[in-house]
């Protein structure tokens, strides 16, 4: 039997838009969702979508129309999320391991990203009309040239939204993530913007791709694997963790639901594990401000000074120091991605 092929379903990996005409969800799915907002939602949900090659397979479609199809679902679990108020979603595009895939497959994979990204440039006023901003989390200089500016032209056009965030990590893995936030890191004190008592876990966070993004409450992931694949290790410390049997294309709204159950039955303690998580690294910080201003004041000889006066100043300057590293790190990748845009 023959594979179905692209010109067989419409091209329809070209033509998707990523904010379809909406259908009436039917009472059943309206109610539920209703009783589902009468508890916790997850601000922030990650996904997964894995299951696309198996499910072309499953069903004879070559596998382009499996990861078209994936975007598809993508675009209806965002439909979703919009409807129960979950403000940002972090998705698994491409990781960089799947550039070992074949070459026709990576370069099918790279020009369907490319439609996507172009396409989004045509739904401007829907992204402006829900306020989305769209960040991509990885390393783009490993894309296709055309890519890389389609990608930065997304960024451009919606970076100034904020009342609903879309994380798309494309050539991303987490190891990659924490090698490259060590090594800005490393600059920052080399260059003497920063000096290496500054270093910390909350630092190294914001140093990260995701730096400007909150951590995941719930990640989900589907086609039966039970495992991350190095995706968003350090963010998900504290995240729900839900598994399920089903490709991503055949992902539903009560699959949905019933992880978004999941973590409801889960928040209090991952609540209660965060918030000792935050006293903890608050209690470190103090303790190594402290012993750092001491260090200090016994070299310029202030004994006599008050100490915790000598403790805050040396608080305020350590955060002066941190926060204008910040802000250069933002601006280097702001540039970046300017560089790339062909957009005015």
């Amino acid at each position: 039997m023959a594979l179905t092929t692209r010109s067989d379903r419409g091209n329809q990996e070209s033509n998707s838009a990523w904010f379809p005409e909406r259908k009436d969800p039917g009472f059943i799915q309206k109610f539920c969702c209703k009783v589902i907002k009468a508890g916790e939602i997850p601000k922030h949900v990650a996904f997964i979508m894995d299951g696309n090659r198996r499910y072309a397979l499953k069903m004879n479609y070559s596998r382009i129309i499996g990861h078209s199809m994936g975007f598809d679902k993508l675009a209806e679990t965002l439909e979703w999320c919009l409807d129960l108020g979950i403000k940002e979603v972090t998705v698994y595009a491409f990781s960089i391991e799947n550039f070992k895939r074949s070459k026709k497959e990576v370069e099918d994979l790279m020009k369907l990203a490319k439609g996507k990204f172009d396409r989004l440039l045509l739904e401007r006023d829907k992204i402006d009309k829900h306020g989305i901003c769209i960040r991509i989390f990885g390393d783009i200089s490993l894309l296709p040239p055309d890519v890389q500016v389609a990608v930065a032209n997304t960024v451009k056009i919606s970076r100034h939204n904020n009342r609903a965030f879309l994380n798309v990590c494309l050539a991303y893995t987490a190891r990659n993530e924490m090698t490259n936030a060590m090594k800005e890191l490393a600059i920052g004190v080399e260059n003497q913007m920063l000096r290496p008592s500054d270093i910390c876990e909350d630092l190294l966070e914001k140093c990260m791709y995701t730096g400007e993004a909150t951590q995941p409450d719930l990640i989900i992931r589907t086609s039966g694997e039970v495992r991350l694949s190095d995706f968003l290790l350090w963010q998900s410390a504290y995240s729900c963790l839900t598994f399920l049997d089903v490709y991503w294309p055949e992902f539903t709204i009560w699959n949905f639901l019933w992880c978004i159950i999941r973590f409801q039955l889960s928040y209090q303690k991952i609540k209660d594990g965060k918030q000792y998580n935050n006293q903890m690294k608050e209690h470190l910080q103090h303790v190594s401000d402290k012993e750092n201003a001491l260090k200090e004041a016994c070299m310029a000889g202030e004994v006599n000074t008050n100490m915790d006066d000598i403790i805050k100043r040396y608080r305020q300057e350590r955060e002066k120091r941190v926060n204008k590293f910040i802000n250069y790190l933002h601006n280097k990748r702001l540039e970046f991605v300017n560089a790339l845009s062909n957009l005015d």
